[in-house]
């Protein structure tokens, strides 16, 4: 049975602790509004620009001079899984979800004897998934040192996994991250970039006349297109997270508090029966007396 003296240092530092993740919660708070902003207003502008790629796609798709990122090297035998998590943990687990679902879709793909290959984007997932599957790593992007995710660090991941597809690295690369729904939902998905794969029903009229060619246009836009994806994906990631830790932060100040009561209750406990004991010791002696 731990002494009073333990019992009181236990609940200081529970104590402590409680006010650390009081402290994480409301942070978290503060950031996930602006993030969550940031993801929404980002929404309508992804889904549009998709409507007119799928569009451009539905015309000149089986064409010849379709560009590459649409139609693809022909094969499907080398997988680019690119695994974006957060750069910190204390997040509930929102990092494991999405390392969670990676794990399966490579381990998926290697027993069907395709290779694959992973970029990590953040430090947890780089992490989690090093025991099993660290052979398969080809880069990493640290974003420990951003203190608010912008179009250029998109733009940047874009412009590495183009340059790798056109020196013919890998035939599919697909994005990992959590789509933001709430602050206790937050939905693992999975979205191939390259080749660009469309939705036939969310493309745009085809009652337009493009200018120089439709080809030349969707030349044009598919790279933008990747970088939006990632971007999306980046600021769905960011709002996903500070939800994850609000929630996290606020279970651990809850248990905190229900743990300091229980052991305020031992503490008190056993500092009564220490003063009966007392009482009766001090008793016996003077009826000895």
């Amino acid at each position: 049975m731990p002494s009073l003296k333990d019992l009181k240092n236990r609940i200081g530092s529970v104590k402590s602790t409680r006010k650390i993740t009081k402290a994480m919660q409301m942070v978290a708070a503060a950031k996930l509004r602006r993030a969550q902003d940031a993801a929404e207003a980002a929404r309508p502008y992804a889904e549009r620009m998709t409507a007119v790629m799928s569009g451009l796609a539905t015309s000149v798709g089986g064409s010849d001079s379709a560009p590459r990122l649409l139609s693809g090297t022909g094969k499907d035998q080398t997988h680019l899984l690119v695994v974006m998590t957060a750069e910190r943990g204390l997040c509930g687990g929102f990092n494991s979800t999405i390392v969670r679902l990676a794990r399966a879709k490579a381990n998926e793909l290697l027993s069907m004897g395709k290779t694959v290959k992973i970029l990590t984007v953040g430090k947890k997932g780089r992490e989690q998934l090093k025991r099993d599957l660290g052979k398969h790593f080809v880069a990493h992007v640290d974003l420990s040192e951003v203190k608010r995710v912008g179009y250029d660090n998109a733009q940047a991941i874009a412009r590495d996994l183009i340059q790798r597809f056109e020196a013919g690295e890998f035939d599919v690369a697909t994005l990992f991250f959590n789509r933001f729904q709430s602050v206790i939902s937050q939905v693992p998905t999975a979205q191939q970039v390259i080749p660009a794969v469309f939705d036939e029903s969310a493309g745009a009229s085809t009652l337009y006349d493009y200018e120089p060619s439709e080809e030349g246009i969707l030349a044009d836009l598919l790279p933008r297109g990747v970088a939006t994806q990632v971007f999306t994906a980046l600021l769905e990631n960011g709002a996903s997270e500070q939800g994850a830790r609000m929630s996290a932060m606020d279970n651990a100040t809850r248990n905190a508090g229900e743990m300091i009561d229980r052991l305020t209750i031992q503490y008190n406990r056993s500092r009564q029966a220490a003063i009966t004991k007392e009482l009766i010791e001090i008793i016996s002696g003077a009826e000895a007396l």
